[in-house]
């Protein structure tokens, strides 16, 4: 992704270009008040607006493939519906203007399509029908939970954006429509400050849920706000899959997208705050992300991220949700353009160019990138392996010593890590490559360059999941990827994000540059997709 980003879809164009990110002022939300304390205030507040995304824990059914009537439905999702009306209220007095809720917060998941019924409101396109639930209630049947969402929408004075069941009729001549005479939709929907029902988005990428049907058509939603222009709208899945998310972002006036989500941790590389930081940092957009919180099952991670300052929140510990406030741009940052401006003052960044430029006396140098009596260190002596990494079977090479430059490849890809260390770590980390179609959960192409810290010491420990680490690191990380759309990915010890110091191409090569951590490297990956091959 993005690294020559404009603020919509990518393009290789200028790839001698690499981008320099400014420094990342990164804070975790306080309950109660405002996510970006601390971090030094910049001008023109008027071109800036505050945004609320809350992670929920939320009420589910018992039994989620019983039976059960509207009314006690409504009884459950009534008691979500209250802790949402609290954390509108708390919004509303930190002056938010936007708030997001989490995929499946109202009614829970793991239904059937005859159990989830009962929990579904009917939803009429706001299209072509202009209606405010709050106002009139008795418009249409079974729309209870929009009325809610509604009258929270107009007394908190925000835009107000929920995930809930919807249910639409449908005829037998329809040749689309289900058996049971019905369709059912995973549904987002957008209320303006009024109260009036804005817009919907139905789920186009579904995630093993047989209580829903996927939309005949794409819905590419778009709403538009006073405060800050166009919003994208989709949900949890559809971040890794071209259609809608990044369709909608090759309009360049949609600067920030609202996400809802219920999404399961999966490290090394795919927890909720890794890609949603790095779709927001790929596409230089302001992601509104919320996710659901139920650590038992690996939910948790939610933020409002910028491409240049994260606001998040994730924990595995506390039983409760958490509402994230902060205050953005309504123009995101952009990436300052460097060229090839810092190899002329960094030595480090020099043996990078001088490696790409395929200088007959790189290897020799990558051995000894200080330039006092540093330890030699191995430049690929060290063997190769294979682990499981994400269901897929990575090629990986150790990463040993104080300093050095190696490299792995698989089917055409190739990765290279140049780095140096302060010090060594009793840490056994590794440089992995993938490069094919992933077919566990769902089915898409990947291209990854990945340096992780392995569970053990034992080369069949890489790939494990940890959050934990002591490893620092000082690198280069680049590879010849073939698409465009690569998500830079740097997580810390801790569940930390970390903000890329330069990203970009240099001579068909795409790469990551990081220095100073603030805590052990867990994962530092180019996370590729290439949708024309899912």
């Amino acid at each position: 992704m993005q690294t020559l980003l404009t603020s919509g879809a990518m393009s290789r164009a200028g790839r001698q270009l690499a981008l320099l990110l400014c420094s990342c002022c990164v804070a975790v939300a306080i309950p109660g008040g405002l996510a970006e304390e601390g971090c030094p205030a910049e001008p023109h507040q008027a071109s800036r607006y505050v945004a609320a995304v809350y992670e929920h824990q939320s009420f589910l059914s018992p039994d989620p493939l019983a039976l059960t009537s509207r009314e006690q439905a409504l009884e459950l999702m009534h008691r979500n519906l209250d802790v949402y009306e609290q954390q509108v209220t708390t919004a509303a007095r930190k002056g938010a203007q936007i708030i997001v809720f989490p995929e499946d917060g109202i009614h829970g998941f793991n239904f059937t399509r005859t159990s989830i019924y009962p929990f579904l409101d009917f939803m009429p396109s706001p299209r072509s029908v202009r209606w405010n639930p709050c106002l009139e209630p008795h418009r249409f049947n079974d729309t209870e939970v929009l009325q809610r969402l509604s009258c929270m929408a107009m007394k908190g004075e925000m835009f107000l954006v929920a995930n809930l069941g919807t249910k639409q009729p449908c005829h037998s001549s329809d040749p689309g429509c289900p058996s049971d005479g019905r369709y059912q939709f995973n549904t987002n929907v957008v209320f303006s400050s009024n109260g009036t029902l804005v817009d919907r988005y139905r789920k186009h990428n579904l995630y093993f849920e047989a209580a829903f049907d996927t939309p005949l058509e794409v819905d590419h939603t778009v709403f538009d706000t006073p405060f800050a222009g166009k919003f994208g709208v989709f949900t949890c899945f559809d971040i890794l899959f071209f259609d809608p998310a990044v369709r909608l972002l090759q309009d360049s006036e949609v600067k920030h997208v609202v996400y809802p989500t219920a999404w399961m941790n999966q490290l090394p590389l795919l927890a909720a705050i890794q890609i949603q930081r790095g779709f927001a940092i790929a596409f230089g957009i302001n992601l509104l992300a919320a996710n659901i919180h139920h650590p038992s099952l690996g939910m948790t991670g939610s933020g409002i991220h910028t491409p240049l300052k994260s606001f998040w929140h994730h924990s595995m510990d506390s039983p409760e949700g958490h509402l994230i406030i902060a205050e953005v741009a309504r123009n995101p940052p952009g990436l300052i353009s460097a060229g090839n401006a810092t190899g002329k003052t960094d030595p480090f960044h020099r043996k990078f160019l001088q490696l790409l430029a395929g200088d007959p006396y790189s290897e020799k140098d990558a051995q000894d990138v200080h330039c006092d009596a540093a330890p030699k260190s191995t430049t690929n002596a060290s063997p190769t392996f294979n682990s499981e990494m994400m269901y897929d079977n990575f090629t990986l090479v150790p990463v040993w010593g104080r300093d050095g430059h190696v490299h792995v490849c698989a089917h055409g890809l190739c990765c290279h890590l140049l780095y140096q260390r302060p010090t060594v770590s009793q840490e056994l980390y590794a440089l992995g490559v993938f490069d094919g179609l992933h077919t566990v959960h769902g089915t898409y192409y990947v291209q990854v360059c990945a340096l992780v810290k392995c569970g053990g010491l034992g080369f069949d420990t890489c790939g494990q999941e940890i959050t934990e680490a002591m490893g620092m690191f000082e690198f280069h990380l680049w590879g010849n990827f073939s698409t465009s759309y690569i998500f830079p990915m740097l997580l810390t010890s801790g569940m930390m994000l970390e903000t890329p110091d330069q990203l970009g191409w240099e001579s068909d090569q795409y790469f990551l540059k990081k220095r100073g951590l603030s805590s052990g490297l867990v994962t530092a990956a180019l996370y590729g997709r290439l949708y024309e091959r899912d």
